[in-house]
C-alpha cells in the first residue's frame, strides 16, 4: 500500500509540474493586445447582445463612446426580449451619439437556437462592415480596446481573434472558481503552436470580446453554424478553422475586464448552463479528465498532510507546483503580479478543482433531465416551439 501511494503521489506531482510548465510557457510567450495602436481606418461594427442587462449595459456603452482610433465605428445593440428596462437604459446612455443603434426584439430564439447565438446572428446580419467585434454587456473596455483587437486581427491575417478579458471576482466562490477558466487552457495547451494551427481541437475562444473578419465569419457559417451550441464562442472558432481561416487567442490585459458572474448563485447557474458540453459533452471523457485532475491536485496535498518521509515531501512538491501553475495562469490572464487574493485562491486550488467537478456533475444532471435554463429561457429553444417575429 505504501509503494502504491508513493507512486500515485509522484504521478500526481508530475502532472502538476507539467501543467505549471505549460502555464509558465504561456506566461512568457502569449501575446497581449497592444496598448498603443495607430488606428483602424476600415469600418468596424461592434455587436452587443443584451438580455436583462439594464444595470451593466450603460457602463459598456460609456466605454464604447470613449473608443479611440476607430473613426468609422458603428455600434449595434440588441435588446433581446428583456424583462427589465434594458432598452430604455441603453437609449439613455447613448444620448445623441449617432454611431449607436438599438434594436428591440420581442422574439424568442427560433427552434434549435440558443438566445446568445440567435442575437449575435441578428446583429451580424445588420451590417456590411469588414470587421465585426462581439462584446458582452458585462465587459469593461479601455479606450484603445476595439482598435487594438481589430489591429491584432489584421496583423495576424486571421479569421477571428479572441481577446481574453481579465476575469474579476468579488465573492469567495468567484475567486475560487473564476480563475479556473484561464487556468484550464493556460495549463494544458501551449498557445503559441495552437494559435498557428488550423486544427479545431486546439482552438480557444471567449465570446466576451471577439474580433472577427466578416468574410471569414460568413465562410464559416456565422452563428447559424453554432446555433444550438452551449459554447458558441469556442465552436465558432472551430467552424472558422474548418473553413480554412486561422483563429488566435491573446490576452486583453488592461484593455478589457469583466465580472462574469456576481455571487455564488449566479456562478452556479452560469456554469451549470454550459459545463456539460466540455470534452465533447461526453461523460466518460469528462470523468477521465476529472480523475486526472484529482490525481494531480488532490493526491499530492493529501500526501503532504497525511504522508511520511519521501511521500510527504513528494506531495508537498506537487502541491506547491500546482499553486505555482495556478499563479502563472492568473498572471498570464492579468499581465500583472499576483495579488493577495490571487495567492489565497491559488493556495485553495484543490478546493477550486473540487468545486469545478461538482459543477460539471450538476451541469450533466440538468442536461440529462432537461432542466437547463438561462435568464428565464430554456438554453436551446425546443424544436416544437414556434418562434414569434419581432
Amino acid at each position: 500500500m505504501g509503494a502504491a501511494v508513493r507512486y500515485l503521489t509522484w504521478a500526481g506531482t508530475g502532472l502538476a509540474a507539467l501543467g505549471a510548465t505549460t502555464a509558465a510557457y504561456n506566461l512568457v510567450t502569449l501575446r497581449t493586445l497592444p496598448r498603443r495602436v495607430a488606428g483602424v481606418i476600415e469600418p468596424v461594427t461592434v455587436c452587443v447582445p443584451a438580455r436583462d442587462e439594464a444595470d451593466r449595459l450603460p457602463d459598456l456603452i460609456a466605454d464604447l463612446r470613449a473608443q479611440t482610433g476607430v473613426p468609422r465605428l458603428r455600434v449595434l445593440i440588441l435588446d433581446d426580449a428583456s424583462t427589465d428596462n434594458t432598452y430604455e437604459a441603453a437609449l439613455a446612455a447613448i444620448g445623441d451619439d449617432d454611431r449607436f443603434s438599438v434594436l428591440r426584439s420581442a422574439a424568442h430564439p427560433a427552434p434549435g437556437w440558443t438566445g446568445k447565438a440567435a442575437a449575435c446572428a441578428r446583429l451580424a446580419a445588420r451590417t456590411d462592415a469588414a470587421a465585426l467585434v462581439f462584446v458582452d454587456a458585462d465587459v469593461r473596455l479601455a479606450p484603445h480596446a476595439v482598435a487594438a483587437a481589430v489591429t491584432e486581427l489584421r496583423r495576424r491575417a486571421a479569421g477571428l481573434v479572441s481577446a481574453w478579458p481579465v476575469q474579476e471576482s468579488g465573492t469567495t466562490a468567484e475567486r475560487l472558481v473564476q480563475p479556473l477558466l484561464a487556468w484550464s487552457w493556460a495549463s494544458t495547451l501551449p498557445l503559441g503552436p495552437a494559435n498557428h494551427s488550423l486544427r479545431p481541437s486546439t482552438a480557444v475562444a471567449c465570446g466576451q470580446f471577439l474580433a472577427v473578419d466578416a468574410e471569414a465569419y460568413r465562410a464559416g457559417g456565422g452563428h447559424a453554424a453554432v446555433a444550438a451550441s452551449a459554447t458558441e464562442d469556442l465552436d465558432l472558432a472551430r467552424a472558422l478553422r474548418r473553413a480554412g481561416h486561422g483563429t488566435a487567442l491573446v490576452t486583453a490585459g488592461p484593455a478589457a475586464s469583466t465580472r462574469m458572474y456576481t455571487g455564488a448563485g449566479e456562478l452556479t447557474d452560469g456554469y451549470t448552463r454550459w459545463l456539460w458540453s466540455a470534452y465533447g459533452g461526453r461523460i466518460d471523457a469528462g470523468a477521465a479528465i476529472g480523475a486526472l485532475a484529482a490525481l494531480a491536485y488532490w493526491i499530492p496535498p493529501l500526501a503532504a498532510l497525511c504522508g511520511r518521509g519521501r511521500t510527504r515531501r513528494a506531495g508537498l512538491l506537487g502541491y506547491l507546483t500546482a499553486v505555482a501553475g495556478r499563479l502563472a495562469a492568473r498572471s498570464t490572464e492579468t499581465r500583472r503580479a499576483p495579488t493577495p487574493a490571487d495567492i489565497t485562491s491559488a493556495v485553495a486550488h484543490p478546493l477550486g478543482v473540487a468545486h469545478y467537478l461538482i459543477l460539471w456533475t450538476r451541469s450533466h444532471h440538468h442536461h440529462r433531465t432537461g432542466r437547463l435554463h438561462w435568464k428565464q429561457r430554456p438554453l436551446v429553444a425546443p424544436q416544437t416551439t414556434t418562434a414569434r417575429r419581432a
